[in-house]
């Protein structure tokens, strides 16, 4: 990879502080993912707007980075092997933040691959369906007179806060550990506020992701976390 002074991303967002993690993003459900973790871990890193407009997303500064023009992104200028590092995908990014700050992961191999597994679990199951359904029910999607695209993604979303649920029955965090897979997951889990879908779904029937959300969200690198980038501004 080129210094990060040459990069293609710094034309447009150029570093004040090239030593520091440079973040790129948006306070999505995804994007926040990557603020609370730095946030966390306390690495220092410097924050740069990445709106979801496509004069940002798909700018061809911001598809030098990540070709799959979604936000987060980072860049480590100082990365593993002595060479800074690109990265893309919210997953990686906590998996990758992680090992570099050595927390978060689990103590043990066995909490590690517990972690990565329900990391996984978002990123394969909660964040796409939970995505949808906000599309359907709160977006463009909304106008669709068929009802099917709706039952399908209200009914996926309720059988994955169940899995959710019973998974916390007897504990604070959902793989033992606070780690990146709660980081990963109760993002997503608030964002059925935002799509205005917790009643279809039956949020209040699930007395375990309530707290947990609650629990979250009281940490204070989460509140922190949760507002970078500011949107406005």
């Amino acid at each position: 990879m080129t210094a990060l002074a040459d990069h293609p991303i710094s034309r447009r967002w150029p570093a004040t502080h090239p030593d520091r993690i440079q973040l790129y993003s948006f306070p999505t459900p995804n994007g926040v993912k990557a603020s609370i973790m730095l946030e966390e871990t306390g690495l220092p890193y410097e924050v740069h707007k990445i709106t979801l407009a496509d004069k940002d997303v798909k700018s061809p500064e911001f598809l030098a980075l990540n070709p799959n023009n979604k936000i987060p992104a980072i860049i480590d200028p100082n990365g593993p092997d002595g060479a800074p590092l690109e990265l893309f995908e919210s997953g990686a990014i906590l998996l990758y933040l992680g090992e570099k700050a050595g927390m978060l992961l689990g103590d043990t191999a066995t909490e590690r691959h517990k972690i990565t597994q329900w990391l996984m679990f978002q990123m394969g199951g909660v964040g796409p369906m939970f995505g949808q359904l906000g599309f359907f029910w709160k977006f463009a999607g909304k106008d669709v007179k068929d009802p099917l695209p709706r039952t399908r993604y209200v009914n996926e979303a309720r059988r994955l806060l169940g899995v959710v649920e019973g998974a916390l029955e007897g504990r604070d965090w959902i793989a033992g550990p606070y780690s990146v897979a709660d980081i990963a997951l109760c993002p997503w889990l608030n964002a059925l506020e935002f799509y205005g879908a917790r009643d279809v779904v039956g949020w209040e029937d699930h007395p375990n992701c309530v707290a947990y959300v609650r629990r979250f969200y009281e940490r204070p690198a989460v509140q922190r976390g949760m507002n970078i980038p500011a949107r406005e501004g």
